[in-house]
């Protein structure tokens, strides 16, 4: 939901920017579309219910398939094996099988999975304040 903000505001800010810059249209319109268009491609990567979420869980630490199912609240084991195969092969997380007696998997972000880290710290600020806000307003209107 943070992220559709964002390509709402910004599609604005290209309006106003077009505007603005009358004589550049061309140069503007290239550069609104790209930027939506990585906003795009970010949002088929991450986007669906619980993605997200299971990123944010694995960026505390390496987690196994049952702790990350208990961890995000409402996942099924389908489909978190499902999300964790695409998130696996987007590069975003790597598995690794255990040499156990049973055999557990751990789970884990990559290297390219940790450069999500800063989006993640601002979802959780935004959704920390958020929560706040919304508590604010209930004790108002109390």
């Amino acid at each position: 939901m943070i992220i559709v903000l964002e390509v709402l505001s910004f599609e604005k800010l290209c309006i106003v920017y077009y505007i603005m810059e009358a004589n550049n249209k061309s140069i503007t319109d290239t550069i609104c579309r790209e930027k939506l268009r990585a906003v795009h491609d970010t949002l088929d990567v991450l986007g669906g219910k619980w993605k997200i979420e299971i990123i944010a869980s694995l960026s505390f630490g390496k987690r196994r398939f049952m702790e990350l199912q208990r961890e995000v609240e409402g996942i099924g084991a389908k489909m978190l094996s499902k999300e964790l195969s695409e998130l696996e092969i987007n590069g975003l997380i790597s598995r690794k099988v255990c040499d156990t007696r049973p055999v557990t998997v751990e789970y884990e972000l990559s290297n390219y999975g940790t450069t999500l880290q800063r989006i993640i710290d601002e979802m959780m600020n935004w959704g920390l304040k958020h929560r706040e806000r919304i508590k604010e307003q209930c004790h108002q209107k109390q």
